[in-house]
């Protein structure tokens, strides 16, 4: 009988445990073990959550996945002792609620809103009319589930919008660029910049005292990815100076955000605590069973995280 152990913090156990067993009803699996405690050689398959205390696998010498609860993978994926493949968490939850959070602030900044909702001093101003979606040009870094789906949800808005990966991706109604000189052009043509990257190396500080030059004057950031991808203090010289207008920001290097950083006082700086999207038991639970279900037929799992590109 196959053992899955769940590790992650103990709370996390109370919420998902109703979901996982009813999916693994629903697949056909009652007979596996689902459990918060086992013996490591008895494990067969680990749901994972990076802060869950779990750093040496080489225990688990029956492991034959782990399958991460976060999209994010960097917390693990340098883990030398982890042999076995790992999944990355993709679910339908998850991108749903991100291209909620994007296309609710891309709009947000679109329309000006903030100068209404914060500006209410009895003056008549008929003179701050928006320009038309497709008269402003959008650009999502990150062409992954979550950056396809989002960039895909601005283009039927009418946005002119450009999206920017690694390797060369092809998306309909979507502008693609890649390398260097890609993400050059794309930030060039962008009022709107959605970061939706995933943490590696060669991401970090994408957007930097030089790339952050590419931008027209009074752009707008909208970071629901990764605290890294950004130099904060590139980008706080930035607004200081006037050049980009505003940054909405829901994910830090630090975490929670220090009550004394400068972005919680800077006037064009909007702190969500990182809420842009979340895993919702649920569906994630459905994902993670038809996931190990696939393993137990002898099938490639779904969304594997390659180790040396680190996602």
């Amino acid at each position: 009988m196959p053992t899955i152990l769940f590790a992650a913090k103990s709370e996390r156990w109370s919420t998902y445990e109703p979901h996982l067993r009813a999916a693994l009803a629903e697949n056909g699996l009652d007979h596996v073990h689902l459990t918060v405690e086992a013996a490591p050689g008895e494990v067969d398959y680990i749901i994972y959550a990076p802060n869950s205390g779990l750093t040496d696998f080489t225990p688990y010498t029956r492991l034959k996945a782990v399958l991460n609860l976060w999209a994010g993978v960097e917390d693990v994926v340098g883990n030398a002792t982890l042999r076995v493949p790992l999944a990355r968490m993709v679910d339908d939850g998850l991108t749903e609620g991100m291209v909620e959070y994007v296309t609710g602030h891309v709009l947000r900044h679109h329309l000006g809103m903030d100068t209404h909702i914060h500006g209410q001093d009895g003056l008549w101003r008929d003179d701050s009319t928006p320009p038309l979606a497709r008269d402003r040009g959008v650009a999502v870094l990150g062409l992954g589930v979550l950056g396809a789906a989002c960039a895909q949800a601005l283009a039927r808005l009418n946005f002119p919008t450009h999206g920017w990966s690694r390797s060369p991706k092809s998306i309909p109604g979507v502008i693609c660029h890649h390398g260097v000189d890609g993400l050059e052009n794309a930030l060039r043509a962008a009022q709107i910049v959605v970061l939706l990257l995933p943490n590696t190396p060669e991401t970090n500080s994408t957007l930097n005292s030089r790339t952050l030059g590419f931008l027209p004057k009074g752009a707008v950031i909208v970071n629901p990815g990764r605290g890294a991808l950004v130099d904060d203090s590139a980008l706080l010289a930035a607004l200081d100076a006037g050049h980009i207008g505003h940054a909405t920001l829901d994910t830090f290097r630090i975490e929670p955000l220090p009550a004394d950083h400068r972005y919680w006082s800077h006037p064009h700086v909007t702190v969500t605590p990182h809420i842009a999207s979340a895993t919702r038991a649920a569906s994630a639970a459905r994902t993670l069973v038809r996931n190990i279900k696939r393993a137990e037929m002898g099938a490639p799992l779904y969304h594997l995280v390659d180790r040396g590109l680190g996602y």
